[in-house]
């Protein structure tokens, strides 16, 4: 599988100096239509089990929808790229015990939703259609590509009284140049991929590098807001928290841990009562 991959790279990386065009037609497919076959763990099935269940439609596709909880002081979980809503279960689990009502989703793509494209916009659309009738929030917890969904929803979608982003990606460029280097796509393929994603993906979208930015318009966002990220993330690197934390000033709080990288950070006991404490504290900055 490795070696297969590495091909593949080789392939495009050698096509996108040829043809950018081809190359990018080679591999747009796997950026718009993200898959992982990861189960959820052991550890994570009894709570998965446990959620209310109900299937939505977005995009013609269907998208698996969790609930906990009574519904009082709902709070909702915006999962990453390649990941899913089991991953949360110890945030979920926690913040369940505390009388909170998480709500998740999977992803088109992800978990168990039907195969499809995932776009940002589908996050912020999904936020909206579960929300409360107040379309208020208690909190919104998102990892990764879903931390960058968090700001977008509470900016565009729904409001919320806090907001958690955990492993934050920084803005949908950095996502797009993570897919660009791992697909091999060099030179003027970056260029006529961005293109194609503003012309396919995001057609009558204005702006998109810039709105889908986690440090887009802060004015905006009022409330307080927690960024968690590691110093050993292989996958975004922690100068872009610090980046987020500086932007909001007095507003965010800022949690730097060690050793965790990009996944463990989900289920550190350290990570999980600092999100606890922060999604119940009665000062609005701790």
């Amino acid at each position: 599988m490795a070696l297969t991959a590495d091909l593949s790279r080789t392939a495009l990386r050698l096509t996108s100096r040829i043809s950018p065009s081809l190359a990018v037609s080679a591999a747009l497919p796997a950026f718009r239509r993200p898959h992982t076959s990861a189960r959820p763990r052991p550890e994570e099935e009894a709570v998965m089990r446990a959620a209310r269940r109900e299937t939505v439609s977005v995009a013609g596709r269907d998208v698996v929808v969790f609930r906990w909880g009574n519904g009082e002081r709902p709070v909702l979980f915006l999962h990453g790229w390649m990941f899913r809503t089991s991953r949360f279960v110890p945030l979920i689990s926690a913040l369940t015990e505390r009388g909170y009502s998480p709500v998740a989703f999977d992803a088109p793509g992800h978990g168990e939703s039907s195969d499809g494209e995932t776009s940002i916009l589908q996050y912020g659309d999904m936020a909206r259609r579960l929300a409360p009738d107040d379309g208020h929030y208690e909190a919104v917890v998102g990892h990764s590509v879903g931390g960058l969904a968090s700001f977008w929803a509470v900016r565009e979608e729904v409001t919320a009284t806090r907001l958690i982003t955990l492993a934050p990606m920084p803005g949908y460029t950095h996502l797009v140049d993570s897919f660009c280097t791992g697909a091999g796509l060099t030179g003027r393929a970056k260029a006529v991929l961005r293109t194609r994603i503003e012309q396919d993906l995001f057609a009558g979208v204005p702006n998109i590098w810039e709105r889908f930015s986690a440090t887009y318009q802060p004015a905006r966002l009022t409330l307080p807001i927690l960024v968690v990220h590691d110093e050993d993330d292989d996958m975004i690197p922690v100068a872009h928290a610090r980046r987020i934390a500086d932007t909001y000033g007095s507003q965010a709080d800022l949690l730097i841990t060690q050793g965790l990288g990009h996944r463990r950070i989900l289920a550190d006991p350290r990570v999980i009562e600092a999100v606890l404490d922060f999604v119940s504290a009665t000062d609005p900055v701790r």
